[in-house]
């Protein structure tokens, strides 16, 4: 026999180790469906804002590094993803400048201001994106518009829903809404008109609702206008073991079992089944879930500590969908499960085999 056998000690790898510079660029590959979507659906905007986000991120990542006199490291992919994740978090409408602004805040001072790749506390994009909600609030929330989508196919006929007195208010509020801030919209008229608001809610919680935000026929920011290319690119990165399952999968389902709990409009557990679905699909829940909570920068590294996380940015997201001012959660959500991650880590590390107590 002249088989040759190689003996090494574990672990025992059966392929290349990962590099930061491969996992990025495969996260930039698994966005691409998203953009893909976008484009098909707002226009070709998407993509120049994507451009303007990526190119300014990489610039400034470029500048600060020679100016810190260390070696340079943009062709690692990273900013490049917080570029594109920043310009995914902005409607279509938005200026050119505002995706340059949030990717110059978001490398400068989510990134690069801690020491830069492996060093940041938050997850950059969503700091960039929090800055640009806290400074532009009317055009990151305002002008949802899109080329072919009109998430006012439910409303078309607002007034026929219900022939008691209507709310001058609420077909202006509804049009070319984004699904949460018409789930918002209609919560608030509980109280004046609780059967037009329950009629509201049983239309944007069924099946074909659902299916246009599914697919994408609907109004919002970039990165969010379709729930299907974003988990065609989150299966990629789990087949490539690029992401856990602990964290999508913990922060999914808590948001799904608080909001059928709470979520109705009749009390504990009063909701239809498809109400947590729309939850899930809506907004930026898919995408925060599987590409910006599963920051390996930023997120815990244990498996008890993964499934800690995702369990309190749910909670987070839920209570502010649901009780907050702002129709949305999941930026705030996993910037504040950010602030956690170092004592998460230290109350979920394990103890080591064989640890005698003193």
């Amino acid at each position: 026999m002249n088989q040759k056998y190689i003996v090494s000690a574990a672990p025992h790898l059966k392929e290349k180790q990962m590099t930061v510079s491969s996992v990025m660029w495969q996260v930039v590959l698994a966005l691409m469906p998203a953009l893909a979507m976008a484009v098909f659906f707002y226009g070709f905007k998407s993509l120049a804002l994507t451009v303007y986000g990526v190119f300014a991120a990489i610039v400034t990542e470029y500048a600060i590094q020679k100016l810190r006199k260390i070696p340079v490291s943009i062709s690692d992919g990273s900013a490049v993803v917080t570029g594109i994740l920043v310009a995914f978090n902005l409607n279509v409408a938005s200026p050119w400048w505002l995706p340059v602004i949030g990717s110059v805040f978001a490398i400068a001072i989510g990134k690069q201001i801690f020491g830069g790749l492996g060093h940041n506390l938050f997850n950059p994009a969503l700091l960039g994106r929090a800055f640009l909600l806290a400074s532009w609030p009317s055009l990151v929330t305002a002008n949802w518009t899109a080329t072919k989508p009109a998430f006012s196919f439910m409303f078309n006929s607002i007034n026929g829903l219900n022939p008691a007195s209507i709310p001058a208010a609420a077909p202006a509020a509804f049009t070319g809404a984004t699904p949460l801030a018409a789930m918002k919209t209609a919560r608030e008229l509980s109280d004046s008109n609780p059967e037009l608001a329950q009629q509201l809610v049983d239309r944007l919680a069924s099946v074909d609702t659902i299916s246009n935000i599914f697919l994408g026929n609907i109004g919002g920011v970039i990165g969010e206008v379709s729930a299907l290319a974003l988990l065609i690119g989150a299966a990629f990165l789990a087949y490539r073991y690029i992401i856990s399952w602990r964290i999508p999968i913990s922060y999914i389902f808590t948001v799904f079992i608080l909001t059928y709990a709470f979520g109705g409009m009749h009390g504990l557990f009063s909701a239809s089944i498809l109400l947590p679905v729309f939850h899930i699909f809506s907004g930026g829940l898919i995408l925060g879930a599987f590409f910006m909570a599963t920051d390996m920068v930023t997120s815990p590294v244990t498996r008890k500590g993964m499934l800690i996380f995702g369990i309190g940015a749910g909670i987070l997201t839920t209570v502010i969908r649901l009780w907050g001012g702002y129709p949305e959660g999941v930026s705030y959500s996993i910037l504040l499960m950010n602030c956690c991650v170092p004592l998460i880590d230290k109350w979920s590390a394990p103890k080591p085999f064989g640890e005698v107590k003193k």
